[in-house]
């Protein structure tokens, strides 16, 4: 008599995240409901950056602009569809999309890291309101490598 188990394979994932324009308000929450989206099944992270914002080709819910994240994570292949469902179902998130990353190297997924980037310019969002001129804090521009 055989016993039948059913086991996932690990593999390596890379996710683009759409978040509305509006996101650039509290970049913070955004990878962190990112991030959740990824752990909450057990994923795990091992890139996270903000890749950019753009126009959108079409408006999605009455956005005409959005902003990107990338983000390489590990994940047992069984739990896919749980985070492309949570993603679909976020009130929070335009779109998602996620497929395998094994033509990459782990090293490769950690250089695109860019959470220390991503949190400078959170920090710098909050520090300096739109049209606040000569008020608050002088804080100058990043630096970008």
């Amino acid at each position: 008599m055989t016993s039948t188990t059913t086991t996932s394979v690990t593999r390596q994932y890379e996710g683009l995240f759409l978040f509305p324009q509006s996101v650039t308000a509290d970049l913070d929450a955004a990878t962190e409901h990112v991030r959740e989206s990824i752990t909450r099944h057990g994923g795990e992270v091992v890139s996270l950056v903000k890749w950019d914002e753009r126009k959108l080709a079409f408006d999605i819910r009455g956005n005409k602009r959005g902003v990107y994240f990338l983000a390489y994570f590990n994940a047992p292949s069984s739990i896919i569809a749980a985070i492309d469902r949570d993603c679909n179902l976020s009130e929070r998130m335009l779109r998602a999309l996620i497929v395998r990353a094994d033509h990459l190297s782990p090293e490769q997924m950690k250089d695109a890291e860019g959470q220390a980037k991503l949190a400078l310019e959170a920090k710098l969002r909050r520090q300096a309101p739109e049209g606040a001129e000569g008020e608050g804090e002088q804080v100058p521009p990043p630096i970008i490598d």
